[in-house]
């Protein structure tokens, strides 16, 4: 019984490994602490070539297999697991139309806007309160649902014909209705341009 206890305090190599294999092969200084890895421990892997360090606070495997989502997942653990990949970037994730995002763009609490931020080059933030229903995964990283999507990039006033493609390609998906995105047809028709 002792024996388990003083294991159990002690760096669990399985422990860092599964939460980095959910996460393609990344991990976060909190979660190394909670798998028992001390800062001085990483420093020592990271010496050893074990690990490298990705971005402040934000480690990788170097064994570990490449993963498609990967520059996501290091800008999802930035943001403390909290962010959630939204209006371009997630019409891009949900594959719905031809969509090539010139930033990622992430959506974070409200709250955050009182927060003094070094966002990372590249990246779009957006504050709103996101519900459950308005969140799935795409892959390791949380995104908007589809029809929150096609919603956002409505309000963000994205290009009327990839917004058509969006709708389009969501409908006949089965991902929404056009009722289910009534607030993004207005939109297009608003500009005249009218749903297929």
């Amino acid at each position: 019984m002792i024996k388990d206890t003083h294991e159990q305090r002690g760096p669990r190599w399985n422990r860092l490994y599964e939460t980095a294999t959910t996460q393609e092969g990344h991990f976060t200084t909190a979660q190394a602490a909670q798998a028992g890895y001390s800062p001085q421990l990483l420093a020592k892997y990271l010496r050893n070539g074990q690990i490298v360090r990705v971005r402040r606070g934000v480690y990788r495997l170097v064994h570990f297999p490449p993963g498609d989502n990967e520059d996501l997942v290091i800008l999802w653990l930035w943001s403390g697991r909290i962010g959630v990949f939204s209006h371009e970037t997630a019409l891009a994730l949900h594959q719905l139309s031809d969509v090539l995002p010139s930033k990622v763009h992430l959506t974070v609490p409200s709250a955050w806007k009182r927060r003094r931020l070094h966002l990372p080059t590249g990246v779009a933030l957006h504050f709103s309160n996101l519900s459950n229903d308005d969140c799935t995964w795409a892959g390791s990283v949380r995104v908007t649902s589809a029809r929150r999507t096609v919603i956002d990039c409505a309000q963000a006033q994205i290009s009327p014909d990839l917004l058509r493609q969006a709708i389009n390609d969501g409908i006949s998906q089965g991902l929404f209705t056009a009722e289910m995105v009534e607030a993004a047809v207005d939109h297009l028709q608003a500009f005249g341009t009218k749903d297929e």
